[in-house]
């Protein structure tokens, strides 16, 4: 049975989990979620009540996280390019800035764009300011991480750029990197021209007009 993978090509975490299979040619079917799609949608909540995707089926098994889905990809459906170490060690610092890109690029993005969803009268003003100051804060870091790096962690594009590509791509919309961090910005741009990230890019490109806050009219 093929592997089957609940997402939208719009979605950022499913763009994380896209990458990794293109990277590897990896042959899975796409069970897309959407208002069009209402059986995928049926089956997707009774895998996972919390309708958080994506969600990876491989035979009699379901997989959630996209982290832990790139993980069992690695383990499971290894293609020639690995993305995560085999050495548990050296692992660790691919495992560091997969959860960096997660946790303070990721998380803070989607604070501001939830927020914009949400009625006036209930914005978070505050919560907002945090957000892009974490931003920042991370922009920052990750700009002196990159000094003489090509990727994430060195000369290899491994999980880390996998969960970079679109949380990049993404807040860089909602906050953009300042001319200040030209080794993010550098970043940035190799990742989006790298051919996997690139076709995940055109994949969602039909679907900019959903954005909250207006995809910008570039990349």
């Amino acid at each position: 049975m093929s592997l089957q993978l609940y997402a939208h090509p719009f979605s950022s975490y499913s763009q994380k989990v896209l990458i990794a299979l293109d990277e590897n040619e990896t042959p899975f079917t796409l069970r897309l979620l959407s208002s069009e799609n209402p059986k995928n949608g049926e089956e997707f909540a009774a895998l996972w009540p919390l309708k958080r995707f994506p969600v990876l089926v491989d035979g009699a098994e379901t997989i959630l996280e996209s982290s832990i889905i790139l993980e069992h990809l690695e383990l499971y459906h290894p293609g020639s390019r690995r993305l995560l170490p085999t050495d548990p060690k050296a692992a660790l610092p691919v495992r560091l800035m997969d959860r960096f890109f997660d946790s303070y690029v990721m998380t803070p993005m989607m604070r501001i764009v939830f927020d914009r969803i949400r009625a006036a009268q209930d914005r978070d003003a505050l919560g907002v300011a945090e957000a892009r100051a974490l931003l920042d804060t991370a922009y920052q870091w990750l700009d002196a991480k990159l000094v003489d790096r090509d990727w994430a962690c060195g000369g290899e594009f491994s999980m880390a750029d996998c969960a970079a590509a679109p949380s990049l791509f993404y807040a860089d919309w909602v906050h953009e990197i300042d001319a200040a961090f030209p080794n993010t910005r550098a970043y940035r741009a190799r990742l989006l021209a790298r051919p996997s990230v690139a076709r995940a890019v055109e994949a969602a490109r039909p679907f900019r007009h959903l954005f909250p806050l207006g995809a910008p009219d570039r990349d």
